[in-house]
């Protein structure tokens, strides 16, 4: 694993525990910073990662804290507090 990828993953925990604590900036600041680094250096995110987090407000994402978790025609829709869907299909 590079430097790169290690750094991302950190962040990743970083982000999750500010957003526990009620951190918000800190945590977006977090995602931010991830994001850039695996642009800056081709790498892509994880899974868990590009799941939990906002793409219209870099905010991490916490289902029942921040986000709303639903099942619907075999997509889970994930809806952030500022008003954004993300689609993952299921089997």
């Amino acid at each position: 694993m590079s430097v790169a990828a290690e750094r991302i993953e950190r962040l990743d925990c970083l982000a999750r525990e500010a957003t526990r604590a009620g951190e918000d900036e800190r945590a977006r600041y977090y995602v931010r910073l991830a994001r850039r680094i695996a642009e800056r250096n081709r790498l892509s995110l994880p899974r868990r990662f590009k799941r939990f987090t906002c793409d219209a407000c870099d905010a991490y994402l916490v289902p029942g804290t921040n986000a709303r978790v639903r099942l619907q025609d075999g997509h889970v829709v994930v809806t952030c507090d500022c008003g954004a869907h993300a689609r993952y299909p299921y089997e």
